[in-house]
């Protein structure tokens, strides 16, 4: 039987009854989502998502493997519709308890590690992992106390270059070249399972999470990480840095410079001290630069 004839054979035919039983577990499901842990530090993120099928879907597939916190990003459809709520097939408070962003960089603000599903590359270049070393990467950063988005964009495009920027590596299921049409929820599933076994030490011949190296202290969140980026690039334009070239190609690189190092909030704080002096000095030199140039024209017009 499929999902519809389940939902048909338990709540009767669709319509404004089947669509109020459903609202009414909904609103049961976020009653509940005070209780729920607000830290639960793996978090699955769909982006633009256009199916709502494809919602119920992953919901489905994390719940089997142990996953309760989705984030949905600028949804292009109704995700508590009737086929979410069939396809999830009973991970709907899932979805109901979903938060929902505008943007993908807001959903990242509290975020340690973020990576992004994605079928290539293209012209971003940043670390790309298998499934295994992803998920691996992904549940020492959770032993450790940070906080891991996993990251899937839309159905047919996926995740645009900027939003690849916002990721600090990118995940990569090899398909075969001849068919590699990989539905959402299966992206989602297989690498669920990846992190289940991760999570539970079950890698074959792998180091488990906790003995992997991590840094002494914690790395700032996305959002502290975003703050330096862009107080960066306005300290290079206050000091001239960039001499009138596009500022893109060196931001790009800082920010996977940045990525790699994973700076504490502490060494974000001095890092920021450095560019707010930067710009106070930059500030006095042209005040003095534009002092002498009034004093030189007042002297030539005398």
């Amino acid at each position: 039987m499929n999902p519809i004839e389940e939902l048909s054979g338990e709540w009767g035919e669709p319509g404004a009854r089947h669509r109020s039983k459903w609202r009414r577990i909904l609103a049961d499901d976020t009653e509940q989502m005070s209780q729920a842990d607000p830290h639960v530090p793996l978090r699955i993120v769909l982006v633009g998502t256009s199916h709502p099928g494809n919602i119920g879907s992953a919901a489905r597939a994390m719940k089997t493997m142990g996953l309760r916190r989705l984030v949905l990003v600028a949804p292009e459809c109704d995700p508590i519709s009737e086929d979410a709520w069939a396809m999830s097939a009973g991970a709907h408070d899932l979805i109901s308890q979903a938060p929902r962003f505008d943007s993908l960089a807001e959903a990242l603000a509290d975020s340690t590690l973020v990576i992004g599903s994605t079928a290539r590359l293209r012209h971003v270049r940043m670390p790309e992992w298998s499934p295994r070393e992803g998920a691996t990467r992904a549940a020492a950063e959770v032993v450790h106390g940070g906080c891991v988005d996993m990251v899937f964009g839309r159905e047919r495009t996926g995740l645009t270059n900027e939003e690849l920027h916002l990721c600090g590596a990118a995940v990569h299921i090899p398909s075969d070249p001849e068919f590699s049409s990989l539905n959402l929820a299966a992206a989602v599933q297989i690498l669920a399972y990846e992190l289940r076994l991760a999570l539970n030490d079950d890698l074959p011949g792998g180091d488990s999470p906790s003995a992997q190296s991590h840094p002494a202290e914690p790395p700032a969140a996305h959002a502290e990480l975003e703050g330096l980026i862009g107080h960066l690039d306005q300290t290079l334009h206050d000091i001239d840095f960039h001499k009138g070239r596009s500022p893109e190609t060196v931001m790009q690189r800082l920010r996977r410079l940045f990525s790699r190092a994973r700076p504490s909030d502490r060494e974000v704080r001095i890092l920021r001290g450095i560019f707010s002096d930067m710009q106070r000095v930059a500030g006095l030199a042209r005040k003095a630069e534009n002092k002498d140039g009034k004093e030189e024209a007042e002297s030539c017009g005398a």
